[in-house]
């Protein structure tokens, strides 16, 4: 839930976002690209409020909009603790301006492959440029689990997915494994 402001009645009121489904392997939108937000409206503020909500409520730390199957270049993020104070972050049009030659590893997961983790290899450091829920472009450096979640992010933008940085056998058999959850599912 949010408070929202009405300037015509100059009343407060309580807006409940809304949850969304997060779309899971072998779902194809997962492998679309997505198109860049040309304009910060209010129904693009609302999409960032859903996918707050239901990166929150899935639990996770990063939510790209194709995940609900809206193909924007809109991510969402909160790396705080889970004891800690929230940190919402959104993140449009993100881009990666440079990439750091050392790399790191972290444990990946995503909510679009449910209960599968796996250690990825990626920069340790990159440079991102965004604009925020407000307009302003902001570039920052990220390293540490800042980096990989962005990076894991925008690759969701980009039609890829975390397990393709995995050996083809064991990205083969993640993706059987779900395909055959989903015909399970169907039936």
């Amino acid at each position: 839930m949010r408070i929202g402001f009405d300037p015509e009645s100059g009343s407060h009121y309580i807006a409940r976002m809304a949850m969304r489904n997060i779309i899971i392997v072998p779902d194809k939108q997962l492998r679309l690209v997505s198109k860049p937000v040309e304009k910060i409206t209010p129904e693009i503020r609302a999409l960032a409020d859903d996918m707050l909500e239901t990166m929150y409520d899935a639990p996770g730390i990063g939510l790209a909009a194709i995940q609900i199957a809206q193909p924007l270049r809109l991510i969402t993020m909160d790396l705080s603790k889970e004891e800690g104070k929230p940190e919402p972050r959104v993140f449009i049009n993100p881009e990666i301006l440079s990439s750091s030659e050392e790399l790191s590893v972290y444990e990946e997961g995503c909510l679009s492959i449910p209960e599968y983790y796996e250690e990825v290899e990626r920069p340790a450091r990159v440079r991102v440029r965004f604009m925020d829920i407000d307009g302003r472009v902001h570039e920052e450096d990220a390293e540490g689990l800042y980096a990989t979640c962005i990076q894991h992010e925008i690759d969701h933008l980009n039609g890829v997915l975390f397990i393709d940085y995995l050996s083809k056998l064991k990205r083969e058999m993640v993706l059987k494994k779900f395909k055959k959850a989903a015909k399970l599912a169907a039936k």
